[in-house]
C-alpha cells in the first residue's frame, strides 16, 4: 500500500463526512485531537466544520493522505457501490493562519491524525514531512504545534525535527480530576 497526499482537496460532502469519521475514530482510539473519548460523530461535527470553514475561506490549509494499493491510481479505486473514493482516508492535518501581518511567515499545525486502522505504518512521519514540504513551498519560516503531555506525542514530534519551547502545566483537563500539560513545539524552516 502507498500513501498519496492532496493539499487543499475539494471539500465535498463525502470528504467532510470522512474527516468527521476519522476524527471520531482517532479520538475514540485515544488520540489527542481536541476531545476526550468516548465521542460520537455528532460531537465532532461542530469542531470539524469550524476547521473546514477556514480551509474553504482560503486562510487555512488541509493536507490529507489516502492509502491506495501499489500500482493503482487513486481514481481507479472504487467502492462496492461503484463510487470512486480515491483511496481510503488515512491521515490529515490542518495548517492554520493567525491572520495577522506580523505572523504571516508561520503557521500552526492542528489536528494531526492518522486513522487507527493505519497506525504503525509510518504514516504520521510521512504526514509531517508533507506538511513541512507544503510549508517550504509556501515560503514559511516557522511551524508551531501543541500537543497533550503524557501521550508520547512530544517525542514523536521531536523525531520530526520539532523542539519544545514551552509547556503549560495542567492546561488540559482530560477528566474530572485529571490534567495534562500543553506542550508547545516549533520547527524552524530557515537555513
Amino acid at each position: 500500500m502507498a500513501l498519496e497526499f492532496t493539499v487543499d482537496p475539494e471539500l465535498t460532502d463525502g470528504l467532510q463526512a470522512e474527516i468527521v469519521a476519522c476524527w471520531t475514530d482517532v479520538t475514540n482510539a485515544g488520540g489527542s485531537v481536541g476531545f476526550v473519548p468516548p465521542v460520537a460523530m455528532d460531537d465532532v461535527v461542530p469542531d470539524a466544520m469550524r476547521a473546514l470553514a477556514g480551509v474553504a475561506a482560503g486562510r487555512d490549509r488541509l493536507v490529507i493522505g489516502r492509502e491506495r494499493a501499489r500500482g493503482t491510481r487513486l481514481d481507479e479505486q472504487v467502492t462496492e457501490a461503484g463510487d470512486s473514493v480515491g483511496g481510503q482516508l488515512a491521515a490529515l492535518a490542518f495548517m492554520t493562519d493567525e491572520q495577522s501581518e506580523l505572523t504571516d511567515h508561520w503557521r500552526n499545525i492542528k489536528k494531526v491524525m492518522v486513522h487507527p486502522d493505519f497506525q504503525g505504518r509510518g504514516y504520521g512521519t510521512l504526514l509531517m514531512a508533507e506538511v513541512e514540504r507544503v510549508a517550504r513551498v509556501m515560503g514559511l519560516h516557522l511551524l508551531t504545534l501543541d500537543c497533550r503531555g503524557g501521550t508520547g506525542n512530544d517525542e514523536f514530534y521531536k523525531k520530526c525535527g520539532y523542539v519544545e519551547y514551552g509547556r503549560l502545566p495542567g492546561a488540559l483537563k482530560v477528566g474530572p480530576d485529571e490534567y495534562r500539560d500543553r506542550v508547545l513545539m516549533t520547527l524552524s524552516l530557515r537555513g
